[in-house]
């Protein structure tokens, strides 16, 4: 289908989708204000709001993006099962549908034609637009996520994906409403609002992400660095690091960027629940904001008058440049070496290691046999 047709509004209505967004809308609007005047909520329909609010936002960062779309880290199987049933909550289609759609948007970052949530398409399309309509770009690409198709769990949770959401999203709110002795205030809070909330925090990420913010590490694509849409999505927020780095577990990399999801990851190392967190190489980094940094002074002094002074400019920055590359060239090169030395030596302690051990075997070994001969040579003698 043609790009022109497609934005024509020619693609069909995503009838399932539609309906949800705005039924849950509506009713976030008209419904629960009208209740809170007439009824009132209570404190713990509040608690639970918060509670069921911060398990989708975690179970979409650490679980469906941070674990299932980009492999950061390996989770025990008690993690995932809480991942897949609060992301089944936050009604964001399967982790392995979410995780093939990811991907490709990564792949294809903002090409119009093929990136689902194409940022170039307007804040309209990436927020909500592209799940309203079945665009060809939205059509799940399986090919791009083998590795989850063989999880068990992941697969489970996606043929069984609408009784778990919709258990969770009627009959778990309706429960612990029950529960507390507040049905429609839990329902109507931890329910749809928390849904609505959830649905829009997360989708500022492929909207406001792409279009507010900084870009330290690369202006090569729209994403972007936003402290703000960070606070509201767990850490998500700091894009333009994670679309240049999107296999590290994290994405806010100084201590005091908020990053909820990265210290929960990194708390469930401790209790033996998350391993092998992947981290990007410290000059890496550095690399890339140089590199960003030397490009936009080289299109700056490209843009002003030609003058001596700008050339010798423009010449000492490439001199500083060269060197810092050649440097970092060097201790990466280093770097493999004393990683390569390390490795080696592990393995020789090994085999050093399973040589004593047999040894140790056969000397007990031998201890028995001299015994065997004793008792024998008493038995003779």
């Amino acid at each position: 289908m043609a790009l022109s047709a497609v934005r024509a509004g020619v693609a069909p209505i995503n009838w399932a989708a539609a309906l949800m967004f705005v039924l849950t809308s509506v009713v976030a609007v008209t419904v629960i204000p009208w209740y809170g005047i007439t009824h009132g909520y209570h404190a713990a329909a509040w608690i639970v709001f918060t509670l069921f609010l911060g398990a989708n936002g975690m179970a979409i960062t650490c679980g469906y993006h941070r674990l299932f779309a980009h492999c950061t880290y390996e989770a025990h199987p008690i993690l995932k099962v809480a991942y897949l049933f609060f992301g089944a909550m936050a009604l964001q289609n399967s982790a392995l549908n979410w995780a093939a759609a990811h991907r490709v948007h990564h792949r294809f970052i903002d090409d119009p034609e093929r990136d689902p949530y194409c940022a170039r398409r307007g804040f309209w399309f990436s927020h909500i637009g592209w799940m309203l309509r079945s665009y060809p770009s939205g059509e799940p690409d399986f090919s791009t996520v083998r590795d989850l198709q063989r999880d068990p769990l992941v697969m489970w949770q996606h043929n069984h994906y609408l009784l778990v959401a919709l258990s969770t999203n009627f009959g778990l709110p309706l429960l612990v409403g029950y529960l507390i002795g507040d049905v429609w205030g839990v329902f109507l809070l931890a329910g749809v609002l928390r849904l609505v909330a959830s649905h829009h925090f997360t989708f500022f990420i492929n909207s406001l992400a792409h279009m507010w913010g900084s870009q330290p590490y690369t202006d090569e694509n729209t994403a972007r660095d936003n402290p703000v849409v960070a606070l509201l999505t767990y850490g998500e927020g700091y894009h333009n690091f994670h679309h240049m780095f999107a296999h590290d577990y994290r994405n806010g990399l100084r201590w005091w960027q908020w990053d909820p999801s990265k210290w929960f990851i990194s708390s469930m190392r401790v209790l033996g629940l998350t391993r092998n967190l992947k981290r990007v190489p410290w000059f890496r980094i550095q690399r890339a904001l140089l590199d960003n940094q030397f490009q936009r002074a080289e299109r700056r002094l490209a843009s002003l008058p030609g003058r001596a002074q700008l050339e010798q400019l423009r010449a000492r920055i490439a001199e500083e440049y060269d060197a810092f590359s050649k440097a970092v060239a060097e201790w990466a090169h280093l770097r493999e070496q004393w990683l390569e030395d390390t490795k080696r030596a592990m393995v020789e302690r090994w085999e050093q290691s399973n040589l004593q051990s047999r040894l140790r075997e056969l000397e007990y070994g031998l201890r028995l046999q001299y015994r065997r001969m004793r008792v024998l040579q008493a038995q003779l003698g």
